[in-house]
């Protein structure tokens, strides 16, 4: 067993030894921020471990409005709802909204939290190939009634691929259904892509009032629990479908005070996003040297597959140098949005130097 024995960053110590770490999801290098470390202290010492009651009773407190108000005014919008886990965004999101949609359609690679997500909808469920508008096409013919609503629901980035949802292709297909409703999974978006980090949807330039996404606090954003921003309506309509919000215990006021100061960060320092996205164009450059098919976005997680080279061993011989990077994902059973052949994970951080990208480029060309 591998033990991080030390904060998610660009060094770390895992097993007593300091080595590189390219793995997890902490982009901005935030998990073991300074300011997130006293903000959490301080809460401690102001509202203690946990409120010991849900928010319907007297569990609210500054720090959880906190991280509210920050992700409205990150996200710029009238208000956002702050919950325990971003797993849960997608059963939130479905739940609050089912007055609004009859069938939903999910691509098949989505994340197990949108999967689960859709089981607790208890709605028609109906699957499109990956990344597919096409199929999407094929699928609203056949299995849509003449006055039913459909919701669209993906991953916005997929956590092993990197691949961008193609929301604009979805938005053709459904133009003869409207209305109807796209949900995104912004896990790996939040923070990362877009001009100003919201995500998949700007990313791609679109504003639209049938457009949701679900985003957390636990990867880019160094804290914890999930988040939905938008407008009152949106925020009065999720609390009153949604039974997982105000019956279940909030996030302990430590993780919220370190996470309403995360989004300060972000809010006040845009360098971070351009410097991850330096980082992610400067490691899939190296990286397309060795003869790698890698997608030219900004997103910070670079899936290296071979149908002609073995890279089963690789995760293992760079750990022997002093490297960490994720497992071997076997297939697409291991993970969703694995490729056919297997895939390893690489994740880039805005804290990484040159130097480390150099050495994770210069080690693996000569291992592979």
């Amino acid at each position: 067993m591998q033990m991080l024995e030390s904060p998610p960053g660009p060094r770390v110590i895992i097993n007593n030894k300091e080595m590189d770490y390219f793995c997890g999801c902490g982009y901005f290098g935030l998990q073991g921020h300074p300011e997130l470390l006293e903000a959490a202290c301080q809460a401690i010492r102001d509202y203690g471990l946990g409120s010991a009651t849900s928010r319907l009773g007297y569990g609210n407190n500054p720090a959880l409005l906190a991280v509210e108000s920050n992700a409205a005014e990150f996200f710029e919008t009238e208000s956002a709802l702050y919950y325990s886990s971003g797993y849960m965004g997608n059963s939130i999101l479905l739940q609050g909204l089912s007055d609004d949609y009859d069938v939903i359609f999910m691509d098949k690679d989505s994340h197990y939290s949108v999967r689960d997500g859709v089981s607790i909808a208890r709605k028609p469920v109906v699957c499109f190939a990956h990344r597919d508008a096409d199929d999407l096409k094929v699928q609203l013919r056949r299995h849509l009634g003449p006055t039913q609503r459909p919701l669209v629901i993906s991953d916005g980035v997929f956590p092993v691929s990197g691949q961008i949802a193609p929301i604009p292709d979805y938005l053709e297909a459904l133009q003869s259904y409207d209305p109807f409703i796209i949900c995104v999974d912004d896990a790996h978006a939040t923070g990362v892509i877009g001009k100003k980090g919201h995500g998949t949807f700007e990313h791609y330039g679109i504003s639209d009032a049938r457009l949701f996404s679900c985003g957390t606090l636990s990867k880019a954003l160094g804290g914890y629990g999930g988040m939905i921003a938008g407008d009152n309506a949106l925020r009065g309509k999720l609390i009153t479908k949604s039974h997982m919000i105000f019956s279940s215990s909030p996030p302990p006021p430590p993780i919220a005070a370190a996470s309403a100061k995360a989004l300060e960060i972000l809010i006040h320092h845009p360098e971070l996003r351009h410097t991850l996205w330096d980082n992610v164009a400067y490691a899939k450059k190296g990286l397309r040297t060795l003869g790698f098919q890698i997608d030219e976005t900004p997103v910070p997680i670079i899936c290296l597959s071979s149908e002609t080279t073995s890279l089963e061993r690789l995760p293992q011989e760079l750990l022997s140098k002093g490297i960490a990077i994720s497992r071997w994902y076997a297939n697409s059973q291991a993970y969703s949005s694995v490729p056919a052949n297997g895939a390893i994970r690489i994740a880039i951080f805005a804290t990484h130097s040159r130097e480390q990208i150099d050495r994770l480029v210069d080690a693996i060309r000569a291992l592979v």
